[in-house]
C-alpha cells in the first residue's frame, strides 16, 4: 500500500506549475449624456419615426389608389353584366311568347 504524498515528501526540485492571473481590464463608466445630448437624440429619433410614418402613409395612399381603380373596374364589369342579363331576359321573354303562340297554334291545328 502506498502512502499519500505530502508537501514534505515532494522533492525541492519538483515545483508545482504556477500561473499568472491576469485581471479583467477595468472599464471606466461612460459619462451620463447631458440634457442637450438627450434632447438631440430624442429629436433625431422623432425625425426618423416621422420619416417612416410619411413613407407608410405614402404607401397606404398608393394602395388606396389601386383599390379605387380596381373597384371602378369592378363597377364597370357589373354594369356590363347587368346589361347583358337584361338583353338575355328580353330574348328569353320573346322566345317564350313565340313558343306559347306556336303551342296554341299546334293545339288548335290538332283539334281540327
Amino acid at each position: 500500500m502506498t502512502s499519500p504524498t505530502t508537501a514534505a515528501s515532494i522533492p525541492a526540485t519538483a515545483t508545482r506549475p504556477t500561473a499568472d492571473i491576469v485581471p479583467f481590464p477595468v472599464r471606466s463608466k461612460p459619462a451620463a449624456p447631458g440634457p442637450e445630448e438627450r434632447l438631440a437624440k430624442a429629436l433625431d429619433s422623432l425625425n426618423a419615426a416621422m420619416a417612416d410614418q410619411r413613407a407608410a402613409v405614402a404607401a397606404w395612399r398608393s394602395v388606396l389608389g389601386e383599390l379605387k381603380a380596381t373597384t371602378a373596374g369592378l363597377d364597370e364589369s357589373l354594369t356590363r353584366y347587368r346589361g347583358n342579363l337584361r338583353a338575355l331576359s328580353a330574348s328569353v321573354s320573346s322566345l317564350h311568347a313565340k313558343a306559347k303562340s306556336l303551342e296554341e297554334w299546334a293545339d288548335s291545328a290538332a283539334a281540327e
